[in-house]
């Protein structure tokens, strides 16, 4: 599925198409709700071990989308949102 996104990079122009085609990738791989939240706040160090859990995975799928984003952009683009999270590259 990420070949969809892959072969036509995000040139400014092509914004919808580019974020439709990210959509659908995310959406098969469960990972929607990185460019549709805001990220969660750091559990507390008494917080249980599902709470740390459910933010770390948060965390590793935030950084994987990111990744996925800026490889599908522009070295242009790249450059302007490389220090930037999935959610506000959106």
């Amino acid at each position: 599925m990420r070949l969809v996104i892959a072969k036509d990079k995000l040139n400014g122009l092509n914004f919808l198409d580019w974020f439709c085609n990210l959509r659908i990738v995310f959406k098969q791989e469960q990972k929607l709700y990185v460019i549709e939240e805001f990220v969660p706040y750091e559990p507390t160090p008494n917080a249980s071990r599902a709470d740390k859990d459910a933010y770390e995975k948060n965390l590793d799928d935030m950084l994987d989308i990111g990744c996925l984003m800026l490889a599908t952009i522009t070295p242009e683009l790249q450059k302007q949102h490389k220090d930037m999270i999935a959610y506000d590259m959106i």
